[in-house]
């Protein structure tokens, strides 16, 4: 399934119960990763949210316009099963038509500023290509009256 704007970006409505209690209880890093780089349409004036439902996963942080999902990964994501399991959300969410960055935990606590930057790269680079999809695609020209 592609995700766009006709199925609410993939939204999940039976994962909000637990959307919201992850929400509550972000990880250090997830903290860090909202207050200092993703709040308030702090990153390049796009708006993100927290713990969003999108097909069948709960995305840490994701940007509908931008189409951009932030994986924060923790320490139980060094387990085989569950490296493999991030590895399928990820196939599947990128087939849905998203761009996932990830970062682990000691990135987001030792080097916020290079998080950042790193965001702001991957934002530049889907606006870049979003910029060459429209050139290459011009809307049709209105018709003629006659």
């Amino acid at each position: 399934m592609k995700a766009d704007d006709t199925n609410n970006f993939g939204y999940q409505k039976n994962l909000q119960p637990l959307a919201n209690a992850l929400r509550k209880n972000m990880t250090k890093a997830e903290a860090c990763l909202w207050k200092f780089v993703l709040r308030a349409g702090n990153m390049k004036g796009y708006a993100f949210r927290r713990q969003r439902p999108v097909l069948n996963y709960i995305a840490d942080f994701m940007c509908i316009e931008l189409k951009l999902i932030i994986e924060v990964d923790g320490i139980t994501h060094s387990f085989e099963k569950i490296v493999e399991k991030d590895s399928i959300k990820q196939k599947e969410l990128e087939k849905a038509g998203f761009t996932v960055i990830r970062f682990t935990d000691d990135n987001i606590l030792t080097a916020i500023e290079g998080v950042g930057k790193a965001i702001e790269i991957a934002i530049e680079e889907i606006e870049e290509r979003e910029d060459m999809e429209k050139e290459e695609n011009p809307p049709p020209a209105p018709a003629s009256g006659g």
